[in-house]
């Protein structure tokens, strides 16, 4: 296998998931681990699959290609593992960041106004960006940044992380199978992104009419 076959692989593993998982055996949990802990850890890789990987997995482990408990268990633990990671940095990195004066590339004072924000809404944006796309691998990182508490971070970091990798995996086993799904998967897909990002978008259009009354 090629660099541009291996590079495919992993920015595509939920297109080539079920002839993966024939071939590669035990170590397909042991891939789609590195690729949810990479997309939600850190935030250089935020166009890894995540939704799409989940669901499509849950369908394999429908057909009995996969072990639905050892799916939701290990990739739990890994969109846990990565969301701390994730923290963590960003706690490290906020002290510095806050230092920063405005310049052409920095404008402290809007980010000011998007912290205060975040620490105000923090709960609901660490579970609900779960399921945003981008969103979900920034929203870690700037609750670091914010100096959310860490044991309050960590309840809803777990809350998250299970909602989101067991909800779309076990959605996937029921409904993934269904031809119509099949046929129109990236509708599906895109209801995925859009529903679950309905809330945030109510927070954030409360806090912008609040903040202009």
């Amino acid at each position: 296998m090629d660099i541009t076959s291996i590079i495919d692989l992993f920015l595509h593993l939920d297109k080539h998931l079920a002839v993966v998982a024939s071939t590669w055996g035990v170590w397909i949990y042991a891939l789609m681990f590195a690729i949810i802990f990479m997309e939600t850890g850190l935030v250089a890789m935020p166009f890894l699959p995540g939704d799409s990987l989940l669901f499509v997995a849950g369908a394999i482990a429908a057909v009995g290609g996969m072990s639905l408990p050892t799916l939701m268990i290990l990739l739990s633990v890994a969109a846990i593992a990565g969301d701390a990671l994730n923290y963590s940095v960003g706690r490290w990195a906020g002290p510095k960041v806050f230092s920063w004066e405005n310049s052409r590339w920095f404008n402290k004072d809007a980010f000011n106004k998007t912290n205060a924000f975040y620490k105000e809404h923090g709960p609901i944006t660490i579970v609900v960006g779960r399921f945003m796309p981008f969103i979900r691998t920034f929203t870690p990182f700037v609750a670091g940044v914010a100096e959310m508490p860490y044991p309050k971070f960590a309840v809803y970091n777990v809350l998250g992380g299970l909602l989101w990798v067991c909800g779309l995996t076990a959605l996937g086993f029921l409904v993934g199978n269904h031809p119509w799904v099949k046929a129109h998967f990236s509708l599906v897909a895109l209801a995925m992104i859009v529903i679950p990002s309905l809330p945030a978008l109510w927070v954030f259009m409360k806090h912008v009419l609040k903040a202009r009354s």
